[in-house]
């Protein structure tokens, strides 16, 4: 796993998706994250389970859900939502944009790296704005890749 964009694709984005509540944004993640060899319910599950040690909330609206599942194939989804939901977050504010993280037990490095990655995206508030302002999962992805560019993490790179 060396860049996001080996590991998030249009078809793991959705702008304004409908949900909710943070269980309803999950289960649909899940359904974007499912393939052959992990079940949309093991996703689930295994989200909830996180979030049930703690919110993944980061504040300012941004949640990074994410988990480690055994034999699962590194992948993410960038997901906005028209109402933002509660996510539990330390500054109480509700949340609307989503990078969801499921990469496989034995990538722990990786999976640091790219939470930490992620993190610094999100903490800037132009970087958040520009994501809201978005009306399609093609600009939204395009967005974020371009904001991972201008962070010097080239096209994508998960390197810290």
């Amino acid at each position: 796993m060396s860049h996001f964009s080996e590991i998030i694709e249009t078809i793991t984005v959705r702008c304004d998706l409908p949900a909710a509540s943070r269980k309803r944004a999950l289960q649909l993640v899940a359904q974007l994250l499912a393939d052959d060899l992990i079940s949309e319910d093991l996703l689930f599950d295994s989200l909830m389970a996180r979030e049930r040690l703690g919110s993944t909330a980061l504040g300012e609206g941004v949640a990074l859900p994410h988990c480690r599942i055994k034999g699962a194939t590194t992948r993410g989804a960038l997901v906005s939502l028209p109402e933002p939901v509660n996510f539990e977050a330390g500054d109480s504010e509700p949340v609307d944009l989503l990078f969801v993280l499921i990469v496989s037990e034995e990538e722990t490095t990786a999976h640091l790296e790219a939470l930490s990655v992620l993190a610094r995206i999100f903490s800037m508030p132009q970087n958040r704005s520009c994501l809201r302002a978005c009306s399609s999962d093609e600009t939204l992805l395009s967005s974020f890749l371009a904001q991972l560019t201008q962070q010097g993490q080239g096209p994508g790179a998960l390197s810290a």
